[in-house]
Formats: structure tokens, sequence, C-alpha cells
């Protein structure tokens, strides 16, 4: 007499015989092609158990040819912005099953898989870039993601991108994502990465990148004046060093008289439905960091699951906050101030942080409320107890035919109110001039 689970494992078994894959489900698993690249930060040359093995024999997981001859002094060459120049397709139409991974539940496309593909193509440029030296690469910041155009119909999808600018151990990166039918550009990415020595830990002098005709030129000036706009933005220290100007302490100090009327029950005013108060926007996940989704030197995780991790939280505190469907409009810069190693705990804490909005336009686009949200990350080291603030990242959304209003009620609150109040003036301009970049490259294409 055969057992349940015996009778079960034989007809498993038997399915298993009668159907076997056919070519079209073996695509169930696949790998987006930027990380088929060697120099890919998610192409990894040493499984998780053997760089565990090495870290606690103290060697290296793996060793370059940068490594076996660090007394020697890097030689630095020359490039030019076609020699990083990478593309990669998203083909879609042919593969459903890859399509099936980047799409979202309303069927469109799932945003947050295209920026770890954006991500680990950065990797792969800035690699290129650096050649024949091989030092440890990372992603410094995210100066920009930028949405030009929303996706109404799902086709296949092409990402190119190129270094644009370089200093003595940094470099920015440009990605552009187009739609291949209509050769459409949709979305503009800038990326900085940063090289440092393998063994050492300092930084590493990277090839100069030199620019051959004018548009190169105007690109390259773009990129050193934004370079040298953050590094006096970050002596300066924002608002941790200076008080708000005298338009924001007069937006500060007419939020706080309007919150003041709400709470007074002699005033007669209600909080309207359409008023949230900031604190009761917040958000909050714990991720327990694991192995498959480290980058390639074994033990730290890949910028790109960061950058899908909070967008998607980003996402959902806007969709509750205003009841609506949360277009992405942008990333605005973002700092990576400390790495997250493998094992370690992510905490990431989302909220409203500015909101503005927007009349219908005589053109007939829609009305409705651009939602900025700010989230924090923590690293938490479960061995020490140790925790290291990872980097905070800022998302905007449009809602539709909403009009929804953050209010924020503690001074701690009104600064990151005037913080997004800034980053969106800031990306505005910035905005710009990527068009203008983007029309300049056009009109000499055309």
């Amino acid at each position: 007499m055969l057992s349940s689970k015996q009778t079960l494992r034989r007809a498993l078994q038997s399915l298993a015989r009668s159907r076997p894959l056919t070519p079209l489900a073996s695509k169930r698993t696949f790998i987006p092609q930027v990380n088929r690249s060697p120099a890919s930060p998610m192409r990894r040359t040493v499984t998780w158990l053997d760089a565990l093995h090495a870290r606690e024999e103290g060697r290296p997981a793996s060793v370059s040819k940068l490594v076996a001859n660090s007394n020697e002094p890097p030689v630095i060459e020359e490039r030019s912005m076609d020699d990083s120049y990478t593309t990669i397709t998203l083909p879609f139409k042919e593969d459903p099953w890859l399509l099936d991974a980047y799409v979202n539940s309303t069927g469109r496309l799932r945003i947050g898989q295209i920026f770890q593909d954006l991500d680990a193509l950065a990797g792969v440029i800035a690699y290129k870039h650096c050649a024949p030296a091989d030092p440890t690469i990372v992603t410094a910041s995210v100066d920009r993601i930028s949405l030009l155009k929303r996706l109404t119909v799902l086709s296949d999808i092409e990402l190119c991108g190129n270094v644009t600018w370089t200093g003595r151990s940094s470099m920015e990166i440009t990605i552009k994502a187009r739609t291949i039918l209509d050769n459409e550009t949709f979305l503009v990415a800038n990326f900085t990465f940063v090289a440092r020595h393998p063994i050492t830990g300092k930084s590493f002098p990277i090839n100069h990148l030199v620019c051959r005709n004018d548009s190169e030129k105007q690109i390259f000036d773009r990129a050193e004046q934004y370079n040298a706009a953050k590094k006096r933005a970050a002596k300066v220290g924002g608002l941790l060093t200076s008080p708000p100007n005298s338009e924001e302490a007069e937006i500060i100090h007419a939020m706080w008289l309007r919150q003041k009327a709400y709470e007074d029950p002699n005033s007669g005013l209600e909080l309207p439905a359409g008023v949230v108060k900031m604190h009761e926007t917040e958000m909050r996940s714990t991720t327990l960091m694991q192995p498959q989704y480290r980058n390639r030197h074994s033990y730290m995780i890949f910028g790109g699951y960061l950058l899908r991790q909070t967008f998607e939280l980003a996402y959902c505190c806007a969709a509750a906050f205003s009841h609506g469907t949360p277009h992405f409009i942008s990333l605005d810069q973002t700092t990576f101030r400390s790495p997250v190693p493998v094992g370690s705990v992510l905490y990431l804490t989302a909220s409203v942080a500015y909101t503005q909005h927007k009349p219908k336009s005589p053109t007939g686009s829609p009305a409705g409320t651009f939602v900025q949200v700010r989230v924090d990350s923590t690293v938490r080291d479960i061995e020490h107890g140790t925790a290291e603030d990872s980097g905070s990242f800022t998302y905007t959304y449009f809602v539709e035919n909403k009009t929804v209003s953050v209010l924020p009620v503690s001074y701690e609150e009104a600064m990151h109110y005037v913080n997004g109040r800034r980053s969106s003036i800031e990306s505005k301009s910035f905005g710009d001039a990527l068009q203008g970049l983007e029309n300049l490259a056009k009109s000499l294409t055309d």
C-alpha cells in the first residue's frame, strides 16, 4: 500500500516525464542583457560561498590584474565619448516572459526594474572607460533621472549611454532610454561613479575624456558646471548650516499659522479632506540584504537594487497619500553615503515632503498634484548593532485630477518641506538644461 506522499511523488514524476519544457517555457528564467556583460556590476566571477570562505581566510574574493601589479602606477590614457558608448536592447515583443518581468500590476512599464538596468549599464560604461585598468568602481550618486515622456504602448526599448565628464577619479555617465519603434527618448539618467584602488581603497586616477567637437564640449561643460555646483553646495551644507531665506521663512510661518487655526476649537476651521499632516504620510520597510543582490565585488549590495527598493516604497507612499495612481516624473540628486553590506538590515522610511498643485493647461493636459516623496535609508550591522545613514532619495510623482496637500507640523518637517521646494526649483532648471542639450543633439542629427 503506497502512502499519500509516495503517490504524490510518483504523480509529479509522471507529469514531468509527459510534459517536457518547451522553448517558450525555458525563457521564464531570464537574465537582463546588461547583466551578461563581464564588466556588469551584477556579473560575478565568484560564488557567494567562495567569497565567504575567502573572507574567513582573510584573502580577497578575486584578484584582478591591477591587484597583482598594485605597486605599478596606473597608465592614464585619453578616451572619447564614443569609446565608452554602450547600448543594450530589451526585446519585449519577441520575448513575452522578459516583458512579464518588466510590467507592473496595471500592465505598464515597471520603472523600478528599468532603474536596476540603468545602474548596471552605467557600471559597464564606467569599466569600459577605465580599461585596461580594473579598479573598484562604485556608484557615488544618482544626479538625476527624468521621465521625458510617458509610455502608453509597451514596445522594444533600447538603453544607451557613455561617459560625459571626468575628473581625476570620478566620472559622469549619461544614459538615455528610447522606444525603438518611433526612436523617441523617454528617459534620461545621470550617474556619478568613482574609482577606488581595490587594496588601499584610495582614489584611483582614471583615463581622461577628450571632446572632439562643439556638441561634446557643451555636454562636458554642463557636467563640469553641475559638479562644481555640487561641491559648492556640499561646502555650504544647506539648511544644516544656514537658516531658510526670507521667502522660505514666510512660507513656514504661514503654514504654522494655518496649522494653529486648525487646532484651535474656536476658529471654526477644520483640516480639509485634501490636507494630510506630514507625519501621517510615513511608511516604513525593513529588509535583510541577501547575497543574490550583491555587486561584482562580492560583499556589497548592487546600487540598482537599492534604487528599485526605494522607488517602489516611494510609489506606495505617494499612492496612499493621494488615493490615486502616481506617475513617475523624476528622481532628484541622491548620494550613496555609505555602502550596504550583504547580511545587513536595510531600514527605509518614506514620507511626503512637498506638494505642488497644477491647474489644467490650455493644451488640455489634466490638472493634478506633484507629490514629492523623500526616502531615508539606514543600514544596520546585525553583529555589531551599529547603524549608518546610507542616503536619502527624493522622488517626484504626478497624480492626475487630485488636489492634495501635505502640512508640516514640527520644525524638522518644515525643513523637509523647504528642502523639497528647493529640490523642485533646482529640478526645473536641471530639466531645462537637459532639454536644451537634447534639442541640440537632435538638430545635429537632423
